[in-house]
């Protein structure tokens, strides 16, 4: 695994300070709302540490593994990924557009809504 992938990763599962390191100032994020709905895009460094800060106090022992990847054709990587915290259990996979060694866009694709149904934020579906 790259070292950029791997800081990424570790940067999911709560080392907030690799941000400065591996995320681009102008960085891009495009995602779709944890409970449904069109995708959003949001821009920043500041504002990803603390997108990703909000789901590891909302989902406490919240880990990140790799399952596949990363596949990568330059400026591109792809990395399939499990997050488990407790009983709560999801995937998903992200998209990473790579600008000057920093990490400057990066697009989600996660099965959002089945976490927020684990976590009782949204209803299951019978």
């Amino acid at each position: 695994m790259s070292d950029l992938v791997q800081d990424w990763l570790d940067f999911w599962n709560g080392e907030f300070d690799l941000a400065g390191k591996i995320v681009h100032e102008d960085f891009v994020w495009h995602v779709a709302p944890l409970t449904g709905g069109p995708s959003e895009d949001h821009s920043g460094r500041q504002g990803l540490v603390e997108w990703v800060r909000g789901s590891h106090q909302n989902m406490p022992g919240l880990k990140f593994t790799v399952e596949v990847g990363p596949i990568s054709q330059e400026p591109f990587h792809v990395v399939r990924w499990l997050a488990e915290a407790g009983a709560v259990s999801f995937h998903g996979t992200d998209v990473l557009r790579v600008e000057d060694g920093r990490i400057a866009e990066y697009w989600l694709n996660a099965d959002g809504l089945w976490a927020a149904q684990q976590l009782g934020i949204m209803p299951r579906l019978s």
